[in-house]
């Protein structure tokens, strides 16, 4: 079973909010076991920690009774957006389309006054709707070197309607949602809403030079089964 995990925090100290509507950054990891978060403890929690997830879930919340509507990559977005389950937002598996005409909380968020934006991994073909602006990455995306499909331009094909960006697609990622969050955003008096969805760790799992010799040494402990 896929496991997604979902991180809300609220973004106090870049400004540019309502006293009364905190700002919203939702951090979306893909494929990310809760063995594999340090926070939950588990068999890597020693071996393989993530302190920075780990500073979030302790100045925040993290969910140990918790259900899942849709383990699957592109329904479990569908449901997240919608609040509905599969059979009722029509995203099923990965091979349907996703009706961006119905209603997703993004969608209220901007009726409410706030800016809004996605960036990264939607995974739900078509064009995304709810958002201000939107760098998105075709289907499953690439982890070096992405494409990234941007609100404004035409959407064809993998090859029209975006832009090459040099590097590791997490880095990539998150450079154009903190350009976007320094500068970027039309409406800074509003308070805003930011989906960062990340296609890591989500195989083939390949991952940046840097971190080659990460577990050099370090002894994995195996599942039993």
């Amino acid at each position: 079973m896929r496991r997604l995990l979902v991180l809300w925090t609220a973004c106090w100290a870049l400004g540019g909010y309502a006293q009364d509507r905190p700002n919203i950054l939702f951090l979306f990891s893909d494929d990310h076991a809760v063995k594999a978060i340090s926070a939950y403890g588990g068999p890597l929690a020693k071996v393989a920690p993530t302190p920075h997830i780990d500073r979030l879930a302790k100045e925040g919340a993290v969910f140990l009774n918790s259900f899942c509507a849709n383990s699957i990559c592109g329904p479990s977005r569908a449901t997240i957006l919608t609040g509905k389950h599969s059979h009722k937002n029509g995203f099923m598996n990965n091979g349907n389309s996703f009706n961006w005409n119905q209603q997703t909380f993004p969608k209220i968020l901007r009726e409410a006054g706030y800016t809004t934006a996605l960036y990264g991994k939607s995974h739900l073909k078509g064009k995304p709707q709810g958002f201000d602006d939107w760098k998105v990455l075709p289907g499953q995306g690439l982890y070096f070197d992405p494409l990234l499909k941007e609100k404004g331009k035409p959407w064809r094909d993998h090859k029209e309607g975006g832009e090459v960006y040099q590097g590791y697609s997490s880095d990539v990622i998150m450079d154009q949602a903190l350009k976007w969050l320094r500068g970027g955003r039309k409406a800074v008096e509003k308070p805003f809403f930011l989906m960062c969805h990340f296609k890591a760790p989500h195989g083939l799992w390949e991952y940046p030079s840097r971190h080659e010799h990460l577990y050099d040494g370090v002894a994995i402990p195996l599942p039993p089964t």
